[in-house]
C-alpha cells in the first residue's frame, strides 16, 4: 500500500489527496516523524518536503512529480489530456496555482493571529489580479486534471480567510463557474468534505 507522509491541514496534501481520490487508490497516511522541518523527518525524506509517498523502493517529495508518477502508474483515469498541447495547458494551469495564486493566499497565513489591515488589502489585491489572469486561462475546454487540484484547496482557503481577515476579493464570472466544476468533481468534494472541518479548527486555534 501506498504511504503519504502529510499532516491534514497542509494544503499541497490535500492537493494530493484529490489526485488519490480521483484515481481510486488506497494509501495509508503517517505524520513526518518528528514533525514537519525537524531532523527525524529529514532522514527519511531528505528536502523536508510535505507530501512525501513511499511506493515500495520510491521515495518522492514534492505533490506534482508524486502526482504525475501516480498517473503515468495508474492510468486510469486520466488525469493528464491526450494532446501534447493539451497536457502542456494543463501543467500550465498546474504551474500558475503553484507559483501564483498559491503564494499570495500564503502571505497571508503569518498575520492570522495578528490581523495586518495592509498586508490584507495587497494581497486582497494581489489575489484578485491572479483570479482575474486565471479567468483568461480558458478554464472550460479542458477535463478535470493535475493542474486542477489545487485550485480546489486554494480557493477553500481564499473564502476562509476572507471572513478571517476581512478580504477583499473580486472572484471573476468564469472563476466562479471553474470552481463549481471542479467541486462537483466526486474526489474534490470529498476531500472538502475531510479538509473543510480541518481548515476551520486550524483557523481558530491560530487566532
Amino acid at each position: 500500500m501506498l504511504t503519504l507522509y502529510a499532516i491534514p491541514v497542509s494544503l499541497y496534501c490535500a492537493k494530493l489527496r484529490i489526485t488519490l481520490r480521483a484515481k481510486g487508490l488506497q494509501w495509508q497516511e503517517i505524520p513526518p516523524p518528528g514533525g514537519y522541518g525537524s531532523a527525524d523527518y529529514k532522514t527519511v525524506v531528505p528536502s523536508g518536503n510535505l507530501p512525501a509517498l513511499r511506493d515500495g523502493d520510491l521515495l518522492l517529495a514534492d505533490s506534482e512529480a508524486i502526482a504525475e508518477y501516480l498517473n503515468d502508474i495508474h492510468p486510469n483515469p486520466p488525469m493528464l489530456p491526450a494532446t501534447p498541447a493539451a497536457r502542456a495547458r494543463m501543467r500550465e494551469r498546474g504551474r500558475f496555482h503553484d507559483t501564483r495564486l498559491e503564494p499570495a493566499v500564503r502571505a497571508l497565513f503569518g498575520s492570522i493571529s495578528s490581523p495586518d489591515p495592509a498586508l490584507s488589502a495587497a494581497q486582497s489585491a494581489k489575489i484578485t489580479a491572479h483570479l482575474a489572469q486565471l479567468a483568461q486561462m480558458g478554464l472550460d475546454d479542458l477535463p478535470f486534471g493535475l493542474g486542477d487540484c489545487g485550485f480546489a484547496i486554494t480557493f477553500a482557503w481564499i473564502e476562509a480567510l476572507t471572513s478571517v481577515l476581512g478580504l477583499a476579493i473580486d472572484w471573476p464570472h468564469a472563476v466562479q463557474g471553474y470552481r463549481r466544476r471542479i467541486n462537483a468533481e466526486p474526489a474534490v468534494a470529498a476531500e472538502l468534505g475531510a479538509y473543510r472541518p480541518i481548515l476551520a479548527a486550524w483557523l481558530q486555534a491560530a487566532r
